[in-house]
């Protein structure tokens, strides 16, 4: 699929990530680009329609299908990252905000808009994942979880939705460098050059992207004889 001429929704759009998909779209010529966020007054960015959109609100995500009806390019980038591990304290809320925002946000887009998709020739998705989706540490455990989800719930829409034409393509990176990762440690990426990663391989094609070094090297040991996620042990 290419951008230019796209009609896209990006959600949690107002900062970080998001942000720097709507800046992107428009650079790339983007004929329209919804930003969504739970406040659309927090949407600063000139050329952009504010939507309002908060992924866990049934209503808002029907609304927004609605308004945004010419829409081909649907990102799922809205989420939350809390830290700790299975066995502290607040474990069992952080894994349901986890699901609710990282796992049921996407599914409620995606099943809003998938029919708005195919009505406008199939199009694309694509659903911002993460290196936990494969490796759990104490550091991001309840995450973790949620994102080895929202793998596993990419990885059947792009079945589901290979029948309409519309391609999935799921994004896994590392420590990015925004407000969501400040508090972690050790090298982070550039949100635009994830999202370079993401659209280029959009325009290839593809069907998932590893869009840094770390990732990368954490892929290749998924089928190590010593499973990255096994070896993970030593390194918690």
């Amino acid at each position: 699929m290419k951008i230019q001429g796209a009609t896209a929704l990006v959600t949690g759009a107002n900062r970080g990530l998001g942000l720097a998909f709507a800046r992107a779209l428009l650079e790339r010529g983007a004929a329209k680009v919804y930003a969504g966020a739970r406040d659309p007054s927090s949407i600063t960015l000139p050329g952009v329609v504010p939507i309002k959109l908060d992924v866990t609100k049934e209503d808002e995500v029907e609304a927004a299908a609605r308004e945004a009806s010419d829409v081909n390019l649907v990102i799922n980038n809205a989420g939350i990252a809390k830290l700790g591990p299975w066995l502290g304290d607040g474990a069992i809320e952080d894994t349901r905000s986890h699901f609710e925002v990282n796992v049921l946000g996407p599914l409620r887009v995606a099943r809003a808009l998938a029919p708005v998709l195919a009505r406008n020739g199939g199009g694309a998705v694509i659903n911002v994942l993460s290196v936990a989706s494969w490796i759990n540490r104490p550091l991001l455990a309840t995450y973790g979880a949620s994102k080895a989800a929202a793998w596993a719930l990419t990885n059947g829409l792009r079945i589901e939705l290979e029948g309409q034409g519309t391609q999935v393509l799921g994004i896994h990176a590392g420590f990015i460098d925004t407000d969501m990762a400040r508090e972690m440690t050790g090298p982070k990426t550039p949100p635009q050059a994830i999202v370079k990663e993401a659209f280029d391989a959009l325009e290839r094609g593809d069907r998932q992207v590893l869009a840094d070094e770390m990732t990368r090297q954490v892929y290749r040991g998924l089928t190590a004889e010593q499973p990255v996620y096994l070896s993970a042990i030593n390194a918690a």
